[in-house]
């Protein structure tokens, strides 16, 4: 993730109209798959200044994936008259120096790492090719088809961009889809072992991360299999989707 920093100077006879533009302007960044999390603050000891906040799923899925969006036109519809006072629009790394609670893990971390996701891939991958129904679907995959499936998840959960730098991101992910016609025995058999396998490579098993990771499998399994019918027609430019996780962040004392 990435933190994006703007800061404004507002003239106090239009900090009213600037905070109302920035209300509405909120609805489409707030839709956004790119936007984690935003925050527009105003300085106490200076009420002309203010600085918004945003954190983005990485600064490629700012710069082109919101700006190439409409989410994009509409929120720069509403922001647009206050461009010329910017004094500041650059892009942060977080670093380790916070406090206890200041910052909740990523899935990608809570989980392992890349590593992590690259032994579940792994094991999973052993049983398909074990199994009646998903076995004609991946008999002849690639060898490195877990690493790329390991990539994916990682990316996904909060991971590096790697599969959207190295290998085409969700255009490439819907290609492989394409035409498959996907059955639902085949997406729950799926669902089904690779929770196996979670359980076998010892991912977390705490309630949160396993409810949001399993709401993701969930989630992607369906758009998978709408996809992979003869009649669909899918959408074929999007980010590669960033999973958080809702309502229920890691319980930690």
């Amino acid at each position: 993730m990435i933190v994006e920093y703007i800061r404004y100077q507002i003239p106090a006879d239009q900090s009213e109209a600037f905070e109302a533009a920035y209300t509405r302007a909120a609805v489409p960044l707030s839709r956004a798959p790119q936007c984690v999390d935003y925050e527009l603050s105003r300085c106490v000891d200076d009420p002309e200044s203010y600085v918004l906040r945003i954190v983005w799923t990485s600064a490629t899925d700012h710069t082109a994936g919101f700006r190439g969006s409409a989410n994009f036109t509409e929120f720069l519809a509403e922001i647009r008259p206050y461009i010329p006072v910017i004094q500041e629009m650059r892009h942060y790394n977080r670093t380790k120096v916070h406090g206890s609670g200041a910052s909740v893990p990523s899935m990608y971390e809570w989980a392992g790492g890349a590593e992590a996701f690259e032994r579940l891939t792994e094991a999973f991958y052993r049983e398909v090719l074990k199994d009646d129904l998903l076995e004609p679907m991946f008999g002849h995959m690639h060898p490195d088809h877990p690493k790329f499936v390991a990539m994916w998840l990682a990316e996904v959960f909060g991971g590096p961009d790697h599969y959207t730098t190295e290998r085409g991101g969700y255009p490439h992910m819907l290609s492989m889809h394409l035409g498959k016609a996907i059955t639902e025995p085949q997406r729950r058999r799926w669902i089904n072992l690779l929770a196996s396998a979670a359980d076998e490579v010892g991912l977390p098993d705490d309630p949160e991360f396993r409810a949001a990771f399993m709401g993701y499998i969930e989630w992607g399994t369906r758009l998978a299999k709408g996809n992979s019918q003869p009649d669909a027609k899918p959408f074929e430019q999007a980010p590669v989707p960033h999973w958080g996780w809702g309502v229920a962040p890691p319980y930690r004392g």
